[in-house]
């Protein structure tokens, strides 16, 4: 019988996974084999010719202070912007959680910034904190007398990409941290209310490891999205400006490749980018998925 059904069905396996095969290589395997392809090469102005310069093109990125320059600042912006992402997120959750009148209403609240893209969030922001016409901005300097002017100061600029950058990521990590809480048992929770327990000693000892998973696959999530997808705030926003103060990686990559069309430079900073996250994957991986609780 398994047999006949295996072999009545055999090609149908390949027909269900054919469209993701398909686009996976269109979107995916094809424009990264292409990209390794062309790292190799040094186009000429006009893109009339490409000439082999084997890999020439790699070390002059590795040798550059302008590209360091740019990937340290998009590690502090990732790690900030993770951070506040993923650790407000996480509070918000928890005070939703409770019992609390209006929960309901703030949760669909705190959802809805994951509905716009990374660049709807910069224009948000940026109309927001503009230092001519932005209210935030207004108050800002009304209460602490600080001129938030992101247009021309570069820590300005930067605090902002993060802000927006941050706020966008809101939404997404609040509604895995709230379906996770809701799974927490309630059990463990008053049998630790009986032995006397402090709030804090049960969201550190009991919450957070039976959370844990979900905090570790935010974690993984938040980094690739910050790195590869925050092209957006910081285009609408500041262009890499000012002065290169928000010129992180994958700006400075569009830059080379679309503006001053060095599609070799630009490829070999594609492929060591990716390498380089694939780098910072496993290391979480290694040691931030070992402190992970699975039940």
């Amino acid at each position: 019988m398994n047999s006949k059904f295996a072999k009545k069905y055999r090609y149908l396996a390949y027909l269900l996974i054919a469209p993701s095969i398909i686009i996976v290589t269109t979107f995916l395997i094809y424009p990264s084999a292409q990209s390794l392809y062309l790292s190799f090469f040094r186009s000429t102005p006009f893109g009339n010719r490409q000439i082999f310069v084997g890999i020439e093109n790699f070390q002059r990125l590795l040798t550059s202070p302008a590209y360091w320059n740019s990937l340290t600042r998009s590690l502090v912006f990732t790690a900030i912007t993770v951070f506040i992402s993923i650790s407000s997120a996480l509070i918000l959750a928890v005070v939703t959680n409770k019992k609390i009148k209006g929960a309901k209403i703030y949760k669909s609240l705190l959802i809805w910034p994951f509905a716009f893209s990374f660049a709807f969030a910069g224009i948000i922001w940026g109309v927001l904190l503009h230092p001519n016409v932005g209210i935030m901005s207004y108050y800002i300097k009304l209460l602490t007398t600080l001129d938030f002017n992101w247009i021309n100061n570069g820590t300005a600029a930067f605090t902002l990409i993060i802000i927006a950058s941050s706020w966008r990521m809101l939404g997404y990590n609040f509604i895995f941290f709230i379906a996770a809480l809701q799974n927490v048992s309630p059990e463990l929770l008053e049998a630790a209310d009986i032995d006397g327990a402090s709030p804090v000693t049960k969201f550190w000892k009991i919450t957070f490891p039976l959370i844990s998973p979900i905090t570790f696959f935010l974690l993984i999530m938040n980094t690739l999205q910050v790195f590869f997808l925050t092209f957006g705030v910081v285009d609408v926003l500041t262009q890499g400006g000012p002065a290169r103060a928000t010129d992180i990686v994958t700006y400075k990559l569009f830059r080379d490749a679309f503006l001053s069309m060095r599609t070799g430079y630009a490829s070999a900073q594609s492929i060591i980018l990716f390498v380089f996250v694939a780098i910072i994957t496993i290391i979480q991986f290694k040691y931030a998925g070992e402190k992970v609780f699975y039940q």
